[in-house]
């Protein structure tokens, strides 16, 4: 495969027929009838973005890659990443973003090893690749995360421009099985998104499904690195224009080698105050 080369692999949409679509992280009570997202499977072509990687903007197409050189290794100790690895993301971020303040709130550490976890109800940090199309938040959710995280300063910080962005970034190898797929912000209709309920024993959540259209656009960064990482907006307060949720999803890429690597990759949850 050479670099600038398109693939065409199949995303997981799903059906605007009406209904919620709903995921349990708890076991449901018996008979609850579960309306699952990801039920339109479409094939999509999806563009090499690393002749174009120094012209996507976070604003704009709601993605960007960035270089990242860390010297952090402890990736399979929870506690290590939170204590010494999010401080330097969460600066990296604000400096890359422009931000007055940027929190780190949450990571997960996706491969498909962890398949079995991925509605598990007391783990989020080892998941498996997600192979729906979504985005995390909503124009509820977001400002929701804030207020549950940050209560005593949330009224403030709300009252001034809030975005939230995702770090992803490969861990020990580059990633060749189920990379990470963007669809263009700039090719999608607010109408494309639907909301989807995440149900938890003590609270009810909520992000973005999508409904399919010819229009999207999507693009990925084969091959990445662990020096490569790639900013998704998953939120952004301002309705001036500019990105605010960005559709995403791994894919099966037919590229893949037999004898890949099972992808790891790390994904870090930040919030950015301007």
């Amino acid at each position: 495969m050479q670099r600038g080369d398109s693939v065409r692999a199949t995303f997981n949409y799903t059906l605007d027929d009406g209904t919620v679509p709903e995921a349990y992280f708890y076991e449901p009570p018996g008979g609850t009838v579960i309306r699952t997202p990801g039920n339109d499977p479409r094939e999509m072509q999806i563009a090499d973005g690393w002749p174009l990687a120094n012209t996507f903007s976070l604003d704009r197409e709601g993605f960007a890659l960035k270089e990242f050189h860390s010297a952090f290794d402890r990736f399979s100790d929870d506690d290590a990443v939170r204590d010494q690895f999010y401080a330097v993301v969460a600066e990296f971020v604000r400096i890359t973003v422009g931000a007055r303040r940027v929190i780190v709130f949450d990571h997960t550490i996706r491969s498909k090893v962890n398949v079995q976890q991925q509605t598990a109800e007391h783990t989020t940090t080892q998941r498996a690749p997600v192979m729906i199309v979504h985005c995390d938040y909503t124009p509820i959710s977001g400002p929701l995360r804030v207020r549950q995280l940050m209560p005593n300063e949330a009224g403030t910080l709300l009252q001034r421009r809030v975005a939230f962005y995702n770090f992803w970034k490969p861990l020990k190898h580059r990633v060749e099985e189920k990379p990470l797929a963007m669809c263009d912000v700039t090719s999608a209709s607010p109408d494309d998104m639907l909301k989807m309920v995440l149900r938890y024993r003590d609270r009810t959540g909520e992000i973005f499904v999508m409904r399919h259209s010819s229009a999207h656009r999507w693009w990925y960064f084969p091959k990445m690195t662990p020096e490569n990482v790639l900013l998704l907006k998953t939120y952004e307060s301002e309705t001036d224009g500019r990105a605010r949720f960005l559709g995403h999803s791994a894919f099966e890429d037919a590229n893949t080698p037999l004898d890949a690597p099972v992808r790891e990759s790390i994904e870090i949850r930040t919030m950015a105050f301007f």
